[in-house]
């Protein structure tokens, strides 16, 4: 029997928001992920990473205040960091616990470049807030670079940067290779790194991309079975947070675009998710989505939690 291949996308809670608590965070996420190799997956994982580029980006950035002749990290640095540490800390903790369970199995981290359109309208209007807050000085100062920085009331400003779509993921042959090898692949974490083709030559975009996005390309691009998305909800609700909540179980991919247009789902939150499913179930009618929580994973293979998507 061949084994179900799964694109798996972490929010997060799998991560923590510390270097100290994503040491933590990775181990009870490790669980999870055995819980999925023992159910015979080969995993693809990706993850978020707004805390942890955005530390980065902190550092570097008051590291170049301090001594004057560091130069600052652009955000495509940043975000190669980020992929960096946060692959390192998820490949070795599940490692560990796939040892721990008998089970030898080789997990990599690939370094991952996103291609985005310069032409996105995303560059023309950024959403995604990053960084340490600043003073209206430091704001003007930013501006005058050339960047987009957003007021934060009562408590500063900080850099805003755009958001594009992924278009192409640059080394999807090598994480392909590897995958029908039957390594777990950690690739495109926090939506990849964002590059622009320019002549052949790839160049650093200050951006971030939408990790679930990036994570609906790569199951697609891949041909995955599923796409499994790890949050911090056991399904998905509709009128969420709100008298009537109600838990959705199961959707097709018409009907989830129809609770999106009906503004179902908070932009920060579970539309991208649900984006990402359409927009995976579109590419590859066959497969199917399922959203639930880490700690509901075994309930969800089960088929008694979750929320399952297909087209």
């Amino acid at each position: 029997m061949n084994k179900k291949k799964a694109v798996v996308s972490l929010g997060h809670e799998a991560l923590g928001y510390t270097t100290s608590a994503q040491w933590d965070a990775v181990k009870m996420t490790a669980k999870a992920l055995a819980d999925l190799v023992e159910a015979d997956y080969q995993l693809t994982i990706t993850h978020s990473n707004g805390p942890q580029v955005s530390m980065i980006h902190k550092a570097m950035t008051e590291l170049r205040r301090v001594y004057t002749d560091y130069t600052p990290a652009p955000m495509c640095v940043c975000s190669a960091m980020s992929q960096g540490y946060v692959g390192y800390d998820i490949q070795n903790a599940l490692r560990a616990e796939l040892l721990g369970r008998g089970i030898v199995k080789t997990v990599s981290t690939v370094l991952t470049q996103v291609t985005v359109d310069p032409y996105d309208e995303a560059f023309y209007t950024p959403t995604k807030v990053i960084g340490r807050y600043m003073s209206a000085e430091d704001a003007e100062a930013e501006l005058k670079k050339g960047n987009y920085v957003k007021e934060e009331p009562g408590r500063g400003f900080r850099r805003a940067v755009a958001a594009p779509h992924p278009i192409d993921i640059v080394e999807i042959d090598a994480i392909r290779a590897l995958a029908g090898a039957d390594q777990v692949v950690i690739a495109c974490g926090g939506g990849g790194i964002p590059v622009i083709e320019q002549n052949h030559v790839l160049k650093g975009a200050s951006a971030v991309i939408e990790k679930d996005a990036a994570a609906g390309r790569l199951a697609a691009s891949l041909l995955a079975d599923e796409l499994i998305i790890l949050t911090g909800v056991p399904c998905v609700y509709r009128n969420f947070g709100h008298p009537g909540q109600e838990e959705i179980s199961a959707l097709t991919a018409a009907q989830a675009k129809e609770l999106c247009e009906d503004g179902q789902f908070e932009a920060g939150t579970m539309l991208p998710k649900m984006e990402a499913a359409i927009a995976y179930l579109t590419q590859n009618p066959a497969g199917r989505v399922l959203i639930t929580s880490l700690g509901n994973v075994k309930e969800a293979l089960k088929g008694k939690s979750g929320t399952i998507i297909t087209a």
